[in-house]
């Protein structure tokens, strides 16, 4: 009896996809490592700006499932509930504590990323989607992290 093995077949992220997502990275990385190389009076205006940003790409993170919502012939209400609460939740983290601030972005972050896995693995989202959102979730986060740590 032949062995077979069963591959299943990964579709490439397309590479605009891919180099507009990692472009979009850079501002996290760079407000980041600005909060830990330098001083005070620069640290307040890193720290805005990257909430800030980090706002701005959770809601549109989260609109990506409401136009995945819209665009098919049965609307989907789990991906338009999905697709207010993360700028629900960028909001909050906005008007936030400091510290707080940073945990709430992270959490969502990490969230809406086990929900595109969810809705790629439903037919609901492209079946490449998680293989750029994982590595681009893994470096916003390690980012938010860095700056919670930076200003403890």
């Amino acid at each position: 009896m032949p062995v077979t093995t069963s591959t299943r077949v990964r579709p490439a992220v397309p590479a605009p996809a891919a180099w507009l997502g990692y472009a979009g990275l850079i501002p996290f990385v760079a407000l980041a490592a600005g909060l830990w190389l330098l001083t005070a009076p620069y640290q307040g205006a890193l720290h805005g700006a990257l909430l800030a940003y980090a706002a701005i790409i959770l809601s549109f993170m989260g609109a990506v499932h409401w136009g995945l919502a819209v665009a098919n012939d049965t609307v989907e209400t789990r991906q338009l509930v999905a697709s207010v609460i993360p700028p629900l939740a960028a909001w909050f983290a906005s008007v936030a504590a400091p510290m707080i601030n940073y945990s709430v972005l992270i959490v969502a972050f990490v969230g809406l990323c086990l929900f595109d896995g969810r809705m790629a693995r439903a037919g609901r989202a492209p079946a490449w989607y998680p293989r750029l959102r994982v590595p681009l979730t893994a470096v916003v986060v390690a980012s938010l992290v860095a700056a919670q740590l930076a200003l403890l």
